[in-house]
């Protein structure tokens, strides 16, 4: 008789708290949603805050457990502010790194601005968020930390100098956290999607290329070897498992998710 657990207990997070920034849209929102239905107690923080809480409501309407947070992520007292306030009550098991912002251009057309605003959220964001709850991980046995990386990171993009540069910043993190962590129980990993359909992509065709949207649409989708772009819900199951017991012997890895886009580029 087999002593493995029926495939749908596989991947649960049952009673885990589990705080997402950048949850409130997305592939965060994605993740929210996958990670409630396997029983997270959800944290969002997102610097929308009214997006964020309809995010929760839904949540707990479907029978979960979330709560919504308003958080600059960029802004090391907000974060440390909205941390405490949850150490308060409750340990973390779980954190995922989310909430990003993308930037179009090369070196010459990327200005000083633009560099450093991508810097202190895609960067330092993660930053903040990962030294303000990693003390109470080693304090309390352990625990997860996931954060969302890009092929911008690792290959080289047209126009995306500051973001590809902020990307691969979070894979050396990523690494340099799950070295320095591995004797206290935490894991560190990172995904790397590909271009995903998200709202984002939408609003940028639209304020971009008026008028032209489904060409450009179908353009940037076969950019991916796979034919399609990925979806939120995609990138959410890998965050599920990566996050869950069954990873338990998974840290210090960067996890493509890229419709073939690395590899398999003519």
């Amino acid at each position: 008789m087999s002593t493995e657990a029926p495939a749908m207990d596989s991947f649960r997070l049952d009673g885990k708290v589990a705080v997402v920034t950048g949850g409130a849209s997305g592939i965060g929102c994605a993740i929210v949603q996958r990670f409630a239905r396997s029983g997270a107690c959800i944290r969002i923080l997102d610097i929308d805050q009214k997006q964020a809480e309809t995010v929760a409501r839904d949540v707990v309407s479907a029978g979960g457990n979330a709560s919504a947070f308003q958080c600059d992520v960029a802004n090391s007292q907000d974060v440390k502010t909205v941390f405490e306030q949850l150490f308060r009550k409750e340990h973390i098991q779980i954190l995922v790194n989310n909430a990003g912002i993308s930037h179009v251009g090369g070196l010459e057309t990327t200005t000083e601005g633009d560099f450093d605003r991508v810097f202190q959220v895609n960067v330092k964001g993660f930053y903040n968020c990962m030294r303000a709850s990693i003390g109470q991980m080693k304090a309390n046995g352990g625990g997860v930390i996931l954060n969302m990386a890009s092929i911008a990171g690792s290959s080289g993009l047209e126009d995306r100098f500051a973001y590809s540069m902020s990307k691969g910043a979070i894979i050396a993190m990523t690494y340099s956290v799950a070295k320095d962590y591995l004797q206290y129980e935490i894991r560190c990993n990172c995904i790397s999607p590909a271009r995903v359909h998200t709202p984002f992509v939408d609003s940028y065709l639209k304020r971009n290329y008026p008028g032209k949207e489904k060409d450009m649409f179908a353009k940037l989708a076969a950019a991916q070897p796979i034919g399609r772009m990925g979806k939120p819900e995609e990138v959410a199951a890998l965050a599920l498992f990566l996050c869950s017991d069954e990873a338990g012997f998974i840290t210090g890895v960067d996890y493509p998710i890229d419709g073939g886009f690395f590899n398999l580029r003519g």
